[in-house]
């Protein structure tokens, strides 16, 4: 008989600190940017705007987490995919889903099972990347 160990939720707490986390690195390098986490379901977590960030910023972090959900990789990782010459590259319109293959989505594991995922939105790609990338760190501190 194999047992199963349940995981804990990504819970509004951790939410809050990835948005906290994300927007403390952003601001350091004095981007305005937009923070989006959502739970294993992709059910929106946390949200905010920094009031300087660009509009669309709103909308490309929540996509962005949400790609980084449903695929279970850094969107960094997928960007290739989706090239003309690339394995998924219908991927973007054959589904009636709102993905985003830019860098800054991330998803988050806890105990190697996926519970959510966040996205930045507002930088450019690799600078959205490494703002998830020190949330995700920062929360891993934490956890220990």
């Amino acid at each position: 008989m194999s047992t199963t160990t349940a995981v804990a939720p990504l819970t509004t707490a951790d939410a809050e600190l990835l948005v906290d986390a994300a927007r403390s690195a952003a601001e350091a390098a004095g981007v305005p940017v937009s923070v989006t986490v959502l739970d294993a379901g992709g059910h929106l977590l946390a949200f905010r705007r920094d009031d300087r960030a660009v509009l669309i910023s709103g909308e490309t972090s929540t996509r962005k987490a949400y790609t980084a959900l449903q695929l279970n990789a850094p969107t960094a990782d997928l960007v290739d995919l989706v090239k003309p010459d690339g394995p998924f590259h219908t991927l973007p319109t054959a589904l009636d889903r709102p993905l985003l293959f830019i860098a800054g989505g991330i998803p988050v594991h806890r105990d190697g099972r996926l519970v959510g995922a966040l996205g930045v939105g507002g930088g450019a790609p690799a600078q959205d990347h490494s703002f998830a990338t020190a949330a995700l760190d920062r929360l891993a501190r934490l956890a220990r």
